[in-house]
């Protein structure tokens, strides 16, 4: 039985990756099946994409300005979206692609009203393009779709299994934290999300659970209840 009604996933670009490969079959078919059961439990899922196995901020030429860099990550993300979209349909899933501005024939302009129905009927919802603002991150764009679409919590799929005080592939000692206030998180300076993310979570109470996702899998065990990684809240 799930434990959630509706939830936002939110996904780095990098776990789409496979070594050379941006948009690696592999890794991406694994993702839109786990997605795929989730809704066929009855969960209304929406997922924010983010752009990283294609290009990345800190990479940009040093002649090109963040604003600039920021609006070609966005159309990152919204490739990684049109192809997480192409997998879930060929799974079988219903699903189509939202963005701050209107991309056809990849992306619908999101509209609030339009977004909750089509989770009414089953559809899964892949959110690129970010908030459509340079400066915020995808980690921005997934508070605000959680809190805009009423999700019940705000899943962060990572390469390790919650919040940890430090680095644990740097630090094997590192500790491991069940739960965090997101005081907490602000003031260590911990890097789960963006501040600006937590922030925006803690003002309007979005739980968020920070999981492994190394394997796809995990998700469902996540909805389920059968596994737990680092809640904030």
């Amino acid at each position: 039985m799930p434990e959630f009604s509706r939830i936002l996933l939110k996904l780095s670009g990098e776990i789409l990756r496979e070594g050379e490969v941006a948009f690696a079959a592999e890794r991406i078919r694994p993702i839109a099946e786990a997605i795929a059961t989730v809704r066929a439990e009855g969960v209304q899922v929406g997922v924010v994409v983010g752009g990283g196995n294609l290009f990345r901020g800190r990479e940009i030429p040093e002649e090109m300005s963040r604003a600039e860099a920021d609006q070609v990550g966005m159309l990152a993300t919204i490739l990684n979206a049109a192809m997480l979209r192409f997998h879930l349909l060929a799974s079988g899933t219903p699903a189509r692609v939202f963005a701050p501005r209107a991309v056809p024939p990849v992306a619908e302009f999101f509209d609030r009203a339009r977004a909750l129905a089509a989770m009414e009927d089953g559809e899964v919802l892949i959110f690129g393009g970010g908030t459509g603002n340079p400066y915020f991150s995808t980690d921005s764009a997934a508070a605000l779709r959680a809190i805009e679409l009423e999700a019940d919590i705000l899943l962060k799929g990572t390469k390790v299994d919650g919040v940890y005080d430090e680095d644990p592939i740097a630090h094997p000692d590192a500790r491991r934290f069940e739960t965090l206030s997101f005081d907490e998180v602000i003031r260590r300076d911990l890097k789960v999300m963006d501040q600006t993310a937590i922030a925006l979570c803690r003002d309007q109470g979005m739980q968020i659970m920070v999981f492994g996702f190394t394997e796809p899998e995990n998700l469902v065990s996540v909805v389920r209840g059968t596994l737990r990684g680092t809640v904030i809240g």
